[in-house]
């Protein structure tokens, strides 16, 4: 896609479609990750979707490292069956 002078750039309308982005439905610009992303404004369903993802990322970065590195997947395997 092409920027226009105006700042303006024409939404694919497979990606419309798959998000429910229809004619004068407003969107909402956000910064992840060091990209832009565009989400539709009204989509709560999305929303909370995406706060669920974001506290479930949260819990990896707090957990990582923390595990037994000597392990290997048969020893994990075998504690995880003996329960």
């Amino acid at each position: 896609m092409r920027v226009t002078s105006k700042g303006q750039v024409t939404i694919p309308r497979d990606l419309r479609e798959t998000f429910g982005i229809d004619a004068n439905s407003e969107v909402i610009f956000g910064i992840e990750g060091g990209k832009i992303t565009i989400t539709p404004r009204h989509d709560r369903g999305r929303q909370a979707d995406r706060e669920r993802l974001d506290r479930f990322l949260a819990a990896l970065d707090r957990l990582e490292g923390s595990g037994d590195q000597t392990m290997n997947a048969d020893d994990v395997m075998a504690l995880t069956r003996d329960r």
